[in-house]
């Protein structure tokens, strides 16, 4: 499978790639196995921000699935405080979620279908120096597969598929629903990665929604049954690695306005799709309204500038216009503004049709970004 492939051969294919080699040249020079040696680099190169290592086994589906080290770090750290000994994770890919799992209890479990993503996940662990994981290649779903399996908490990252129209349980691979259909006389424990679109009311389990916020976007929904819960809802905010969870005891102090004080904040998505508002407002430090709700874009606004690590950003009102890219543009040309940044949702063919109207002969230092809120465009500078 992976025989003759070699860390020097991948290396080589590295740095053959970065030269801009075509498919006849590396053919050539990486000899046999040349097409697995340029997929493992390859992925590597793409996976240079994802991991703190850079000698990690993968392929390019095995990386698109795998977990931000970041977010296993912190997962894993999560479960610890709850005393657990032993974990499986029941389709584990290349392994990089179940690795820090491991970490941080005495005995693990992965399990995949995939012979290959096993053989990468052995060798990630290895890179890792962990030893304390038993992989099996099987079906994690077969009654044998099962009762090899001796854990306290059962763990899944299914695979999405792209095409699915709607994001739903049953579409998963494998279905959280099967996964707890399976191991459910085992153990009352389970911790599904689920897709952050997912709606609420999908899952029929009791339990926790965290939604998981990775350098200013929103990367992960975890969901915890009952017994893991800490909260009904959550927001995490990495790397800072701040916390906010619901509470329903807490006054409503919402309110929502159509005017832009002198600073917008821009809230994380993952504390949107919580529904946390109203616990983020009470951690502000000062008062703010909420000014702007959108799929990708969350604004809330105030006449203080605040810093806190649950927002995004923080901006300083410059102007508000009319949202009309000429006029926007003259405003930035007159005031030396030499780079716009557009935070607007528009339809994507008109999208650069407005960018270039807007940054056109654009000179100097400053930068502005331009946000939408109705007809209104705020031009605003960050601090």
């Amino acid at each position: 499978m992976l025989e003759g492939i070699t860390e020097e051969k991948i290396r080589e294919g590295m740095e053959l790639i970065r030269r801009g080699f075509d498919e006849k040249k590396l053919r050539a020079r990486l000899g046999k196995n040349w097409e697995a040696i340029v997929e493992i680099a390859r992925a590597r190169i793409k996976a240079r921000d994802k991991f703190s290592r850079d000698d990690l086994w993968m392929d390019l589906e095995g990386l698109r699935y795998a977990t931000h080290e970041v977010v296993a770090k912190y997962r894993a750290g999560r479960l610890r405080k709850f005393g657990v000994k032993s974990i499986a994770d029941v389709s584990c890919g290349i392994g990089i979620q179940l690795i820090f799992y491991a970490m941080r209890v005495e005995r693990a479990y992965g399990i995949d279908i995939d012979p290959l993503k096993i053989e990468f996940a052995r060798r990630n662990a290895e890179k890792y120096g962990v030893s304390n994981i038993e992989f099996i290649n099987a079906d994690s779903l077969r009654e044998e597969t099962v009762r090899r399996i001796d854990a306290e908490v059962i763990f899944s990252d299914p695979a999405r598929p792209p095409e699915m129209p709607e994001r739903r349980l049953e579409d998963l691979l494998p279905s959280p629903l099967e996964v707890y259909r399976a191991y459910s006389s085992k153990t009352d424990a389970f911790i599904f990665d689920l897709p952050p679109q997912m709606r609420r009311e999908r899952v029929p389990w009791k339990g926790e929604f965290e939604y998981i916020d990775l350098h200013g976007h929103l990367n992960r929904l975890t969901f915890y049954t009952e017994t893991l819960a800490r909260a009904e809802r959550s927001a995490v905010i990495l790397p800072v690695g701040v916390r906010l969870e619901s509470n329903p005891d807490l006054e409503d102090i919402v309110e929502w306005t159509e005017e832009p004080g002198e600073y917008l904040y821009e809230i994380p998505q993952a504390i949107d799709y919580a529904d946390l508002l109203n616990e983020l407002f009470h951690e502000l430090p000062v008062k703010a309204k909420m000014l702007l709700r959108e799929k990708r874009r969350v604004l809330a606004t105030g006449d203080e500038p605040v810093k806190s690590p649950y927002l995004k950003r923080t901006y300083s009102v410059v102007a508000v216009l009319p949202f009309h890219p000429v006029r926007i543009n003259d405003f930035l040309r007159r005031e030396g503004y030499g780079r716009a940044t557009l935070k607007v949702s528009v339809p994507q063919e008109d999208y650069w049709k407005i960018r270039r109207r807007i940054e056109t002969n654009l000179k100097g230092e400053k930068r502005a970004f331009v946000f939408k809120v109705g007809e209104k465009a705020i031009i605003a500078e960050g601090l």
